[in-house]
């Protein structure tokens, strides 16, 4: 059988896609996050699914190692794939940010050179350079960037934010927004001339379980 590939990102997301592709008709028995199976097969669709590290779902659908690809928009901005993104699907919903100490609030657009500490250099290089346009050293952390500017690493950190509760227990603040971001529907961009019906019927089905943004 030839199978579509769809691959979720572990995590938040995976939840809910899940339900999400259940609902439009594309459920897949025994797929879920504690399971040890690495991938899950649905005869009845002819689509077959994979649980990923966020980081790597776009890796797998520019590749054609899965054809559908479930990540949030942080990651894709991120890593820059060559992919299709063929719908917002709504979820996962959160902004990027720049935040620091309040003193930064007026203070971080005069430094020269401003520091920042981040999950995502690119995201952070791009906001800087090429929409701020004032220069910045980017140090990449891999977690808790929030001690960046209370340890004097960095005047300022960019990251996600959802509810803001982390930032206001550790003394920050958001000092600008960078992006709104949410879970995003991708496919390969061969898979997509491929497998055009199939697909586009699958992302039909989601957007109607979706609804209006």
């Amino acid at each position: 059988m030839n199978y579509l590939t769809i691959a979720l990102a572990k995590g938040r997301l995976a939840r809910t896609a899940i339900d999400m592709f259940a609902d439009a008709g594309v459920a897949c028995a025994g797929l879920n996050e504690k399971s040890r199976k690495l991938i899950f097969h649905n005869e009845e669709t002819g689509c077959r699914f994979f649980l990923a590290k966020a980081d790597d779902v776009p890796t797998y659908v520019e590749y054609g190692a899965a054809d559908i690809g479930v990540a949030g928009a942080d990651t894709l901005m991120e890593e820059g794939r060559s992919l299709y993104e063929a719908l917002d699907l709504g979820f996962g919903r959160c902004r990027m940010v720049v935040a620091g100490p309040p003193a930064m609030r007026d203070k971080m657009y005069h430094i020269n050179n401003i520091r920042v500490s981040t999950r995502y250099p690119n995201i952070a290089m791009n906001h800087f350079y090429n929409i701020r346009r004032q220069t910045a050293e980017i140090i990449k952390l891999n977690g808790s960037v929030e001690l960046g500017p209370i340890v004097g690493l960095s005047d300022v950190i960019v990251d996600l934010v959802e509810t803001g509760s982390t930032l206001k227990e550790n003394g920050l603040v958001v000092l600008e927004d960078v992006c709104n971001i949410s879970a995003m529907l991708v496919v390969n961009r061969v898979s997509m001339k491929m497998e055009y019906e199939r697909i586009t019927g699958i992302i039909q089905l989601l957007k109607e379980r979706r609804g209006p943004l």
